[in-house]
């Protein structure tokens, strides 16, 4: 399996995952979903929308902070990520 620098469902550095990634069924290190929205093989948001996604994103990037702007930059390639291109 491809590893990957970012997370695939949201776009946020696994090397900045705290937890340095999800955890599949079998156990090992998830190398393309965080541990935020992945745990034992499945996604803790399994409904979750991509709109929904880029909204939960715009809303963490305000509460860090930085100006409401800015958010459009980094939500628009979430719907390009490996999770969501099949939608």
């Amino acid at each position: 399996m491809k590893a990957y620098k970012n997370c695939q469902s949201w776009g946020m550095p696994l090397s900045k995952d705290e937890n340095r990634g999800g955890i599949e069924k079998d156990g090992t290190r998830s190398m393309m979903y965080c541990s935020h929205c992945y745990e034992n093989g499945e996604f803790t948001l399994p409904d979750l929308t991509v709109d929904q996604m880029k909204q939960r994103v715009k809303e963490k990037i305000v509460e860090f902070g930085m100006p409401a702007f800015i958010t459009v930059f980094f939500t628009r390639s979430i719907p390009k990520l490996e999770r969501w291109k099949k939608q």
